[in-house]
């Protein structure tokens, strides 16, 4: 076999393997939707029982539910959350974050669709311009949504009655401020009654970050003890996309180690004393835990070099996930004041957002929040120069083109070595056609007159290999770029293509929009097999590209590649249409280089001639 043809097969396959992985791995099953389906809160919130200290105090069991009480926040007063980035409120019940919408980021393209929500009580109205309550003529839809949201409290002490701490359900005073902003702190207060006052107090930045300053001031004649903690909550199960390599689920870094679960997994974890279902770890220094969706996250962070203990628990009865940061014990004297101080994180997972609070709040490696993947080697640099030319080019479209750009300079002595070895093998092939002369059926033998042919004129027949074997993991991790980080989310290219991290919405079944009806929905099997615009781009470039060389003589392999590049087509429909971008762009700088090297040395690609030869001939007479 021509071993120009022996390399392409060999792209051709490894191409084709990858396809083949991303649809076995990483594509998720197709979207069902149930019209008349409403997510419902199966338990109410505020009944999660408050967790034990990490010391010597014996954990309470997991999560109790109480299925029949009423839901403590739903009627309770509120504070208003205000910030450039956020708006919400703060129930007094519990004194619970559980209204958040993130202002920056609307649920569609559409700009009049709902702000993101990212934290939730048990009900809300939907929303519409502006994220504010719609009632055009009559009441604003109610759209019961599951609870999601972040709780502090303290557990008592040995000996201390559990009713002299607060709870997740207890009802707080706000004693100073009513609107939570930045430079606006406010201050909540609850007193038992019996000496002892607890004082809780926000403070938000201007992004996504919440300061809570939790102090048990004792004015009684005896010493007294507990325990902060904070909790984050999510009742019920929700909405995940099913990525195989997306991690969705709790997250946390506990002294350097990462921690990923995934609900599924949370939901088998085994069951500990005292705990129920539960993952129980200690941290001696710094970390932080809680949980995130593919653009979100809601996590506690304690002040760095604050000893904790990190859980991760499941109550089955409630269906309540639960992520915990335990502080430890503390014994106030008579007349004395306790303090403890945490962070509160819940927004967006923007790089930039993320490196500010790694760097100036100190929470330890808080930019592994985005799930880098497998090759972060890769993913991570790749990340930064396409951020980096979003900056100057001021269009991530055009950022990835100049990325393909990028990457392509990094890889072309690669290159280079690959097409002049493919020009001086060229040169071979009339050395090599009388080895296969004079050697005729014997195999063995002509192998070993053309490795020594090989050898003698110092030419790597596997050197056309090197640039599609470097290409894999910079596809895959040029992948998860497009697809985990919300930089790329809602980002336009230009005219149609308004979402690079979504399949090119375009099909040629309604003509690309002339004709009146719908195409099968994005994200679809039937929506890839349906032609968008950019997969048949994609497709003729490959076609162009395997033109620049013959045809290989076994019929067999002919027919291969005569279908690869519209199998190819068809196969990468579904493709997020920036993925899609960058490999015709790739494939458009492969084109000019292999044609420009390949000439420089007297041996051109026969782009015409390859086309015209792979037409059907007419039988004459």
């Amino acid at each position: 076999m021509d071993d120009n043809n022996r390399n392409l097969i060999l792209a051709m396959v490894l191409s084709a393997l990858v396809m083949v992985g991303w649809y076995a791995f990483f594509a998720p099953p197709e979207p069902t939707v149930d019209p008349a389906a409403v997510p419902t809160a199966t338990t109410a919130p505020g009944t999660a029982t408050a967790p034990a200290p990490g010391n010597a105090v014996p954990a309470p069991g997991a999560v109790q539910a109480d299925t029949g009480a009423a839901d403590p926040s739903r009627d309770a007063a509120r504070l208003a959350i205000q910030s450039p980035a956020l708006r919400g409120t703060i129930s007094l019940a519990g004194g619970r974050i559980d209204d958040l919408l993130l202002t920056g980021y609307r649920e569609t393209l559409d700009p009049a669709s709902p702000f993101v929500r990212l934290l939730s009580p048990t009900a809300q109205p939907r929303v519409t311009e502006e994220g504010t309550p719609a009632a055009p003529a009559t009441e604003a839809e109610v759209v019961i949504q599951k609870p999601y949201y972040a709780v502090y409290g303290w557990t008592p002490g040995p000996g201390v009655d559990p009713a002299l701490v607060p709870n997740p359900a207890t009802v707080w005073t706000a004693e100073t401020g009513q609107t939570l902003a930045p430079g606006q702190p406010v201050t909540l207060a609850w007193n038992n009654g019996a000496g002892q006052i607890f004082r809780r107090t926000f403070e938000l930045d201007d992004k996504y970050l919440f300061t809570v300053t939790q102090t048990l001031e004792n004015t009684a004649a005896t010493p007294f003890a507990a325990a902060p903690y904070g909790i984050i909550a999510r009742h019920g199960r929700p909405d995940t996309q099913n990525y195989f390599v997306l991690h969705e689920g709790a997250v946390g870094m506990l002294d350097g180690e990462l921690l990923e679960e995934k609900y599924k997994n949370i939901a088998d974890l085994d069951p500990v004393a005292g705990e129920g279902q539960a993952d129980v770890r200690q941290v001696t220094g710094n970390g932080w835990i809680g949980f995130t969706d593919k653009y979100w996250m809601t996590t506690l962070a304690p002040a760095p070099g604050q000893p904790f203990t990190a859980v991760v628990k499941y109550a089955p009865g409630a269906d309540i996930y639960q992520t915990e940061a335990r502080m430890p014990l503390q014994t106030v004297a008579a007349g004395a004041t306790a303090t403890t101080s945490s962070y509160l994180f819940a927004g967006a997972k923007t790089y930039e957002v993320l490196h500010a609070y790694q760097e100036d709040r100190g929470i330890e490696r808080f930019v592994d929040a985005i799930d880098w993947g497998w090759f972060y080697f890769f993913t991570k640099p790749i990340f930064h120069i396409l951020h980096w030319l979003h900056g100057i080019i001021g269009n991530m479209g055009w950022a990835i083109i100049a990325l393909t750009f990028v990457l392509k300079m990094l890889v072309f002595p690669l290159a280079r070595k690959s097409y002049v070895s493919m020009a001086r093998m060229r040169e071979m092939q009339p050395q090599m056609e009388a080895i296969k002369e004079r050697t005729g059926d014997d195999r063995v033998k002509y192998q070993q007159e053309v490795m020594a042919l090989y050898k003698r004129e110092k030419v790597n027949p596997a050197a056309g290999c090197l640039p599609m074997l470097i290409q894999i993991p910079i596809f895959f991790s040029l992948y998860k770029v497009i697809f985990v980080t919300i930089e790329l989310r809602h980002a336009p290219w230009f005219g149609w293509i308004r979402d690079l991290s979504a399949p090119d919405p375009s099909s040629l079944l309604n003509l690309f929009g002339l004709l009146s009806y719908a195409p099968p929905a994005q994200g679809t099997l039937l929506h890839s097999l349906s032609l968008p615009a950019l997969a048949i781009v994609l497709g003729i470039s490959m076609w162009v590209q395997q033109k620049l060389n013959p045809a290989p003589a076994d019929p067999a392999q002919k027919m291969i590649f005569a279908w690869m590049p519209w199998l190819f087509m068809f196969m990468l429909g579904g493709f997020a249409s920036g993925l899609v971008l960058y490999w015709i762009a790739n494939n458009t700088i492969t084109i000019i280089q292999q044609y420009t090297i390949m000439s420089m040395h007297g041996h051109p690609p026969q782009l015409f001639g390859n086309i015209r030869d792979s037409l059907p001939k007419r039988r004459k007479g």
